[in-house]
């Protein structure tokens, strides 16, 4: 390893605004062909966050390039330096390659594809560090991750629905939520991208996989069910689930329904290349609704390969491994410690055992992604084994995490409005003479989806954790996560996404209590809970994010959810409700009704506070410190109190210095290219107390031990 001093033009000024304004396109420049070139590279670099051990002081990840054509091994070197200027004039950098292997082989249209894994593993120094690196000697500006130092905690980005429904007209939107991100990363320095799910949308494998297309359009039921799958129609199903992610990965080039559902997002594939990513999976990364349809049209043989094949793709993009025997490496990747494999016996529908994944983000702060999608049925979303190895793994890890905070990614919100009587009114009797005749083409097209026959929504609210199947099991992780947090010390935050709005779900200790039957104590004790949340055991915010690129519902949707919204009790000590954070417009003046809900197209980030003040652009921005309360919202100073004196106090939050601040960046225009947002933002107090045992007197719904 080589390295030299003095190197002042390490500190080059990267303008992400100069770098990447032509990108911002919409839909203007692309078309229904696929951009993929005849040969060489065609997708890559694509960046994967494994582990950082901060103990070992270590940084792993890896590098995925795809070559098309004959075998051609692209060479990856690097530079290794501070990410910032510092006293000292002579800086060192290092300089060596990236170890790289062929571990995959596949073919497109006759042309052989080759897939090449890089290993990243760096030492973590006493600073932040900048990591230059170019692919066969040709460089980009957006070439380079940052690699926190080891006593350094995680900036971090979640974000979900990143794609367009079939049917959407995309040129209603100008802007692109990507090119945001990156202007924000070129002084903020995210440590890694967390992929809530729906990173890719495959749902045009309805219009692109003919033999599939034509079996979903067959009327006649009992011929549906009993179709078996050709030859031919596993590969065009593998040909799309291949092209569509060279397509979308390579090129941010994705087509959909009618002319003008087309869009390119090349803002994304350069973020892919700067801002290491760890991913969990959603329905859109397979076909729409895929796992909450009915058990027998789950295991028809068409859809069994549809879920298999999605999955094979899936790893090899999102996590750059190769789910197939042919490759020989035995499976070996399942060794990685960053694994949580689920039930041995596998996924009934996808064959494979659920891959959730826990990586450290700093010696404070961890992740755990759960694989909500691979064993997913109707009635379950894992199985009761899966479930202990989770529990298992994850109290192994955070024994040491006490004051620190996990980030929990889960694809679909689990503190969020109940629509019960949605489900109950399109699962009723009373619509089957109307389903009957959409299904035929009669009336109501589109009523009825083109899976199953049951309504359209049915399988978006059958996703949910608080859709009537869920309960239980919804009901059950709650309270496992509340006692692991307590009984360790560990402040738990939820991410999601899936719903194509913002929003802030909030479980919290109970408030309001009867003052005749509460003690002295008891009534001390509250009231300290109220003044004190680092000590709110139960506090657990879900943070909604979503969506990042497709389009939000309509502004009636966010009515009803505000009217949804109410106050729920959880078990005897814990509310559950939502955080009114969207009380303003994104002008800043005008008050909005639906102050929990904010139907625009969004992203969040997650910020260590002592990172945030020591960044002087960010702390400029959100101007606060530690001490301040702070009201939810866009930060003012009027969302800025000094005590919690006549003030909200169930929705004020203080700035701690162990805590976190996480925004949500919504979208201010969709017309317009700059892609600006505005910023609303929470505090996440760490918890400085534990409680080796809760009680979760009077919780509904539970049936797993």
């Amino acid at each position: 390893m080589g390295a030299m001093t003095g190197a002042t033009s390490w500190f080059d000024d990267w303008n992400a605004e100069a770098l990447y304004k032509d990108d911002v396109t919409g839909c203007d420049d692309c078309s229904e062909t696929s951009p993929i070139p005849k040969s060489g590279i065609i997708c890559g670099p694509i960046l994967r966050l494994i582990n950082m051990d901060f103990k070992e002081k270590t940084y792993e990840g890896s590098v995925m390039m795809v070559v098309k054509g004959e075998e051609n091994f692209p060479k990856i070197a690097y530079q290794q330096g501070p990410s910032l200027p510092s006293d000292n004039e002579d800086i060192e950098i290092s300089e060596a390659s990236f170890d790289g292997k062929l571990f995959h082989k596949d073919n497109l249209k006759n042309d052989d594809i080759w897939f090449y894994r890089y290993e990243i593993k760096l030492p973590m120094f006493n600073y932040e560090q900048m990591v230059k690196y170019s692919v066969d000697g040709r460089t980009e500006p957006h070439y380079r991750f940052f690699v926190p130092s080891f006593t350094q905690n995680s900036n971090v980005i979640s974000y979900s629905c990143n794609g367009f429904s079939l049917s959407v007209d995309t040129s209603k939107f100008k802007g692109s939520l990507w090119y945001d991100v990156l202007k924000k990363h070129q002084y903020v320095h995210y440590h890694a991208i967390l992929g809530g799910g729906d990173q890719i949308y495959s749902d045009n494998i309805k219009l692109h996989a003919p033999n599939f297309k034509a079996w979903l359009d067959t009327k006649d039921p009992i011929k549906k069910y009993n179709t078996h799958t050709t030859e031919e129609t596993k590969e065009q199903v593998r040909q799309f689930y291949l092209e569509h992610y060279l397509n979308w990965y390579g090129y941010g080039h994705w087509y959909g329904s009618t002319p003008k559902s087309k869009t390119t997002q090349k803002c994304f594939v350069k973020s892919l290349a700067c801002i290491p990513a760890i991913n969990v999976w959603d329905d859109h990364d397979i076909i729409d609704g895929y796992g909450s349809y009915n058990d027998s049209f789950m295991k028809t043989e068409n859809f069994l390969t549809v879920g298999r094949m999605a999955y094979r793709y899936y790893m090899l993009f999102q996590h750059h491994v190769s789910a197939s025997k042919q490759d020989g490496d035995d499976f070996a990747y399942l060794k990685s410690k960053q694994w949580i494999l689920g039930n041995e016996k596998g996924s009934p529908y996808i064959g494979e055992r659920s891959h959730s994944v826990f990586s450290w983000l700093g010696p404070k702060m961890a992740m755990l992604g759960l694989d909500c999608r691979t064993e997913r049925k109707l009635r379950e979303i894992f199985s009761e084994r899966s479930y202990s190895l989770i529990w298992e793994r994850l109290e192994n890890e955070v024994k040491v995490l006490k004051g620190g905070h996990l980030l929990l990614m889960l694809g679909i919100p689990i503190a969020y409005p109940r629509l019960v009587w949605l489900e109950w009114l399109f699962t009723s009797k009373l619509l089957a003479p109307i389903k009957y005749l959409s299904k035929k083409g009669i009336v109501a097209n589109g009523f009825v989806n083109e899976f199953n026959g049951d309504v359209e929504l049915l399988d978006d609210l059958n996703d949910h954790w608080c859709a009537r199947h869920h309960k239980k099991e919804r009901n059950y992780l709650v309270m496992k996560l509340q006692d692991i947090g307590a009984k360790y010390g560990v402040r738990i935050t939820i991410l999601s996404g899936d719903v194509h709005l913002a929003s802030v779900g909030r479980f919290r200790a109970k408030r309001h209590r009867h003052h005749l039957i509460m003690s002295e104590e008891k009534e001390k004790e509250n009231a300290k809970i109220i003044e004190e949340p680092t000590k709110d055991v139960r506090l657990m915010f879900n943070i909604i994010a979503s969506a990042i690129v497709n389009t939000p519902p309509p502004d009636a949707m966010a009515t009803l959810l505000q009217k949804r919204c109410r106050l729920h009790h959880f078990d005897a000590e814990t509310d559950e409700d939502a955080v009114p954070i969207f009380t303003k417009e994104v002008d800043g003046i005008h008050k909005r009704k639906e102050s929990c809900f904010m139907n625009k197209r969004n992203w969040s980030d997650i910020i260590p506070v002592e990172n945030l003040l020591n960044n002087p652009q960010l702390s400029k921005e959100l101007g606060v410190k530690v001490g301040d309360i702070v009201v939810p919202g866009i930060i003012t100073e009027e969302q800025k109190l000094k005590t919690l004196e006549n003030c909200d106090q169930t929705n004020s939050y203080p700035v701690t210095s162990g805590g976190l601040f996480t925004t949500i960046h919504v979208e201010r225009d969709a017309n317009q290219a700059n892609s600006q947002t505005v910023s609303y933002g929470l505090p996440i107090p760490e918890l400085e107390v534990t409680r080796e045992r809760l009680s979760h007197t009077g919780i509904k719904h539970l049936n797993i031990t």
